[in-house]
């Protein structure tokens, strides 16, 4: 979660429109820059909203020309259901995986130096995404869940133009689709899930790492520079605690615990957020629902901080866990 724009949406107007003398020409060479720059920007708003795998909040980043604000909302999940069931005669359990994640995310960047000084970048970007696969117990404690998941992104971008140079270019700027553009995009999402529980005493440990494929594509947009066609990758690892207390409050337990987690980004997401990995550490206090109140394991308070490469974040809220 970091500014995917705000740098390269600055040098690559600089680039196209420094040479401009009212009229505007690009060059092949220059237009393919642009679809790439804009299409990892518009790939990476998509998967940050759209993907549960990333969690909500607020993010700040700057550079020496540019700061960033970044917020995210989303509601999603994954889990099964049903009981668990032999795999033919292989010694494998298996039970049914449904995932899914609505979300919204806007960046906005604020030039502080340079020529576009005084400006005001905006992108927003809404995706959903549903599927699902199987998780396989190989053992009571190891088990694999390969997925298959599809996602529908639609982002925007506005922008205003106070500094001297792009109030005289913001027309070129417009047309060529450097600014206020729109698209529409759809992912495919293939991943696989490996978890490890353990438990100590009545406290659970899971170790899991996920493995995260996403391929974007625009099918409509608001400039024939729009074309998004890119492939990124997330890999995730993550260790969560949870520890009852053994103490009661409204009539269930109380629980604590939390986890820390680190996802790298590869491929055009990478370029996109203009960063290689997101560290999250997060804290909760829950109250305990299991066989008490339908499909729920536990409801309470969580908190996380996020640092990264040049930017920070934090977010809280509720903190639920839901169960099949």
């Amino acid at each position: 979660m970091k500014l995917p724009k705000c740098c390269a949406s600055a040098g690559l107007i600089v680039a196209l429109l420094l040479p401009i003398c009212g009229q505007c020409q690009i060059s092949p060479a220059q237009a393919d820059q642009l679809r790439a720059e804009i299409g990892h920007r518009i790939e990476a708003l998509t998967v940050l909203g759209g993907d549960y795998l990333l969690g909500g909040g607020t993010f700040h980043s700057r550079t020496s020309d540019n700061e960033a604000t970044f917020d995210v909302s989303k509601f999603g999940g994954s889990g099964e259901f049903g009981t668990l069931q032999e795999l033919g005669n292989l010694n494998i359990a298996w039970r049914p995986r449904v995932m899914g994640n609505m979300g919204t995310d806007t960046v906005t960047n604020r030039f502080s130096a340079g020529l576009l000084e005084g400006d005001v970048s905006k992108s927003k970007a809404f995706g959903i995404q549903f599927g699902g696969g199987a998780r396989l117990w190989f053992t009571d404690e190891f088990s694999l869940a390969p997925t298959l998941v599809g996602m529908y992104g639609h982002t925007t971008n506005e922008y205003t133009a106070n500094s001297a140079f792009m109030m005289a270019n913001l027309a070129t700027a417009k047309a060529v689709g450097l600014v206020d553009w729109s698209a529409d995009t759809w992912t495919v999402r293939p991943s696989l899930n490996v978890q490890y529980l353990f438990a100590w005493d009545r406290t659970l440990i899971t170790l899991s790492s996920d493995i995260t494929y996403f391929h974007t594509e625009s099918f409509k947009s608001s400039s024939p520079n729009l074309n998004v066609n890119g492939d990124s990758e997330t890999w995730n690892n993550k260790i969560d605690i949870d520890i009852p207390l053994g103490h009661m409050l409204f009539g269930h337990e109380l629980r604590t615990g939390g986890y820390y987690e680190r996802t790298g980004f590869y491929g055009d997401i990478k370029q996109g957020l203009n960063t290689g990995y997101i560290n999250e550490i997060h804290g909760r206090l829950v109250l305990d629902f299991l066989n008490e109140l339908p499909f729920t394991q536990w409801i309470g308070l969580g908190g996380s901080y996020y640092w990264g490469d040049r930017f920070t974040g934090s977010s809280a809220g509720i903190d639920f866990y839901i169960v099949f």
